[in-house]
């Protein structure tokens, strides 16, 4: 990891925090709006955008801006900024906008500050229900409607006790949903959805298991910020780093992912 200063350590923190704020302000005027209109990114498919997308990774810039303008920035939305630290601002305004436009409330504003390395911060915040969970750079902690605590882990070593999550029943392709299935034969619980939200039940010791395929480095880098800090592992279906995007497996322990690797295996 990249060599920090306490105070500079401190400032990446509070800028995150402001970012999310600054996020959630420009977002929750819009969700379940009757005036929201949807565009669509996908030709032959559905890959839906709005303008709480586009209005909240400007928010989220601007607060760049301001207090980090010299550190790269990878948007969804936006692309990238080139910068000159060697930190990378990582941004998924809505992770789960199929989701917003439906009204439920399990997407999520997904924040990483990334080195060479991969994330050292993340920052998984739902603004509906008032949540947010932040790991990495000393920070291993989660805030929401029962005040908060401390993330962390479930301790569940063994697949046939775990409960295991993915978005989509789909799991990429034909090949990677017949892993998925190997997984979920052996799981005590499979249930589907909740796109980032998943992942912050994880570090919180909700959800012991959650894979998936077809990622971005915007989809998962926050989650690895959280669910590294509470104690848990993300990689990709080999066993190596996945914050570049691809096929994920975040598990609550070590053993566990072991266990879920074989089974993807076959």
């Amino acid at each position: 990891m990249t060599d920090l200063s306490q105070a500079e350590m401190q400032h990446l923190v509070a800028t995150a925090q402001a970012m999310a704020d600054a996020a959630r302000a420009v977002i929750l005027p819009k969700f379940r709006s009757s005036a929201l209109a949807t565009d669509n990114k996908q030709q032959g498919g559905f890959d839906p955008v709005t303008e709480a997308d586009r209005a909240a990774e400007r928010a989220m810039r601007d607060v760049l801006a301001r207090e980090r303008p010299h550190d790269s920035i990878l948007g969804e939305e936006y692309g990238t900024r080139d910068g000159t630290s060697g930190l990378t601002w990582v941004l998924d305004p809505i992770d789960g906008t199929r989701a917003f436009i439906c009204g439920t409330p399990t997407w999520g504003v997904l924040i990483a500050v990334a080195d060479a390395t991969g994330p050292i911060l993340g920052v998984v915040d739902q603004p509906y229900i008032g949540e947010r969970f932040i790991g990495g750079l000393g920070q291993a902690a989660w805030t929401g409607a029962h005040g908060g605590g401390t993330l962390r882990t479930s301790g569940v070593t063994r697949l046939d006790q775990a409960r295991l999550f993915t978005t989509f029943p789909e799991v990429g392709t034909p090949e990677d949903r017949a892993a998925f299935e190997r997984v979920a034969a052996q799981a005590k619980l499979t249930r589907y959805g909740l796109d980032c939200y998943a992942y912050a039940l994880l570090s919180i010791g909700h959800v012991d298991l959650v894979i998936e395929a077809g990622l971005n480095a915007y989809d998962i880098q926050g989650p690895i910020g959280i669910i590294e800090a509470a104690g848990g592992i993300v990689t990709d279906w080999e066993g190596g780093p996945v914050h570049n995007g691809g096929r994920a497996v975040a598990a609550a322990t070590e053993s566990l992912h072991q266990e879920a690797l074989a089974a993807l295996k076959g």
